[in-house]
């Protein structure tokens, strides 16, 4: 019987899991599904502290709106920030205000847009795949995609990460699958509903949130010659009324509070302009999201390779057809663009577990299956080593006070662990009697248990754990703060005061890195941390 098998008919979908010659009671589907999404975005959430700059700038900006108890307009250490639209930074609010300042609360919201994202792709695939497989495919697509969704390391990292983006793939994953269910069935309610989705997704991240949708839906009925479908689903008037009336208020509201401001810093810089022009040193080329998307869908890179030959074939068949394109959409449109960053391939990999877990039992290769996921691993083992080796490379004092304190943050535990799940993997492998996807399956369980009990707060403790500490001595001084030659405004948040980014004057308390020291003047150094220092500044 297979591990991941569930019985076909009702609501008494059932996964029985067996564990090598031993079969454990027959576990309801959703039983499996909800513990898994604990393990993949509740385990440890609180654990590590906020990363920069993503997560620094996104909390440090929700606890400064609930400080001016301004619910319209974004800052970040008192300058006005326009990179994302509000509906994130009212989620987080929330989530603080009802369990308080802390990391988990933080990441509560995108934990569960990602728990949502993922059970979306398991209603989709249960609805849409199953019934249609053949006997030789099983009858689990449902479960098998969401645990691909759920297992991949982009999905992980991303819902449990204080941002926008979890929010943002729940958004777009449910407005594309809804409009594949429209053309496949035309219905009124599919076709307002889409209008919800892209509603929130202008409040998410803005006009992405209409491109992906519009464009992907256009080559679909283009190819497919469904032009009377998408012309009464676009021009919808319940439908436009409906997504205007959930986002525009805001828009309205932002601009009347901040005028050309807003067009300038929101829709022209960091929308257009993060499309036209490289921003934040982001750049990339043409070919910058083939390694990428292997990284973000570890360790299922080998069971991808061998579907991609399945392109050939999407003419023939609707859905997949609207699968490819919705991923080669997001694959081509962010290789041109000239601001690139590895989750923005994330929009497109919705269809990706959708395809793999269609076509899993075509991976029939051990080698092609667990090579990436060793490799990856046994890069994980030697990492501290790596570490010190660049380490020594680099003319960097930042880099290597940094780097000499890898031995006591990746200890013993660590690579006892690592080491641990490669030698399971490798059981994995030497494993018969199963379709290869499924000890696959087992073994993305495994990888993302490593990465949420080790890897995660190892990188943690080693890049952020100084921040939180000087915050947390800086509230013992009277003085000003200010933030010097660095950039991670999570220390504003910890400190819980706003801390402006600006030279320093005497008598001043400076957060910066230990490499700009020279520079100060001088100055007396009161903490130090693997290369994060709070220094005062003695005089001019």
């Amino acid at each position: 019987m297979n591990p991941w098998q569930t019985m076909r008919g009702g609501g008494s979908r059932l996964a029985p899991v067996t564990l090598s010659k031993f079969q454990i009671q027959s576990i309801p589907a959703p039983v499996v599904l909800g513990a898994v999404l604990l393990m993949c975005f509740g385990y440890n959430l609180g654990v590590p502290p906020l990363f920069d700059l993503d997560e620094g700038a996104f909390s440090a900006a929700t606890w400064e709106m609930l400080q001016r108890g301004d619910f319209i307009t974004t800052y970040l250490n008192g300058e006005l920030r326009f990179d994302k639209p509000i509906l994130i930074y009212w989620l987080q609010a929330a989530s603080v205000s009802l369990f308080g300042l802390n990391e988990w609360a933080l990441r509560l919201p995108s934990a569960i847009a990602a728990s949502l994202w993922v059970v979306a792709v398991y209603g989709f695939a249960r609805q849409r795949l199953e019934p249609t497989e053949g006997a030789n495919v099983g009858v689990n697509a449902g479960l098998a995609a969401a645990l691909i969704a759920a297992f991949s390391i982009g999905v992980v990292v991303i819902g449990r990460a204080a941002t926008a983006d979890a929010l943002l793939n729940l958004l777009i994953t449910l407005t594309l699958l809804d409009i594949i269910r429209y053309f496949q069935r035309p219905d009124f309610v599919l076709r307002n509903r889409v209008y919800v989705w892209i509603g929130l997704g202008l409040l998410t991240k803005g006009p992405i949130a209409i491109i992906v949708p519009l464009a992907v839906s256009l080559m679909y009925v283009a190819i497919q010659k469904r032009w009377q479908d998408w012309l009464r689903a676009v021009f919808n008037p319940l439908g436009w009324v409906i997504m205007l009336a959930i986002a525009l208020p805001w828009y309205i509201l932002q601009y009347q509070a901040q005028g050309q401001a807003f067009i300038d810093g929101f829709f022209l810089k960091h929308n257009v302009g993060r499309f036209s022009s490289t921003m934040e040193g982001h750049g990339g080329s043409l070919l910058y999201y083939v390694p990428v998307v292997l990284l973000i869908i570890l360790p299922f890179a080998g069971l991808l390779l061998r579907i991609l030959p399945r392109i050939k074939q999407a003419f023939h068949e609707p859905l997949d057809l609207w699968l490819w394109l919705w991923f080669g959409f997001i694959f081509v449109f962010f290789s041109l663009s000239n601001t690139q960053l590895p989750h923005y391939l994330l929009y497109g990999t919705t269809p990706l577990f959708l395809l793999m877990a269609k076509y899993r039992n075509d991976l029939q290769s051990k080698l092609l299956a667990y090579v990436p996921l060793v490799l990856w691993l046994a890069l994980l083992a030697i990492l501290p080593d790596v570490l010190h080796i660049a380490a020594a490379e680099v003319d960097d004092a930042y880099t290597r006070a940094m780097v000499q304190s890898v031995d006591s943050v990746f200890g013993t535990g660590y690579r006892i662990g690592i080491i641990a799940a490669l030698i399971i993997t490798l059981g994995f492998f030497f494993m018969r009697g199963k379709p290869v996807w499924q000890g696959l399956l087992m073994a993305g369980a495994l990888h993302t248990f490593v990465i949420v009990q080790w890897v995660g707060p190892a990188a943690g403790e080693l890049l952020q754990q100084p921040v939180k500490s000087a915050a947390r001595q800086a509230r013992q001084y009277t003085e000003p703060v200010v933030m010097w030659r660095i950039n991670m405004p999570s220390f504003t948040v910890y400190r819980q005061q706003v801390t402006p980014r600006r030279d320093p004057r005497a008598g001043e308390i400076v957060f910066t890195r230990i490499d700009a020291l020279p520079d100060l003047g001088a100055h007396e150094v009161i903490f130090k941390q693997y290369g994060i220092v709070l220094a005062k500044k003695l005089s001019e």
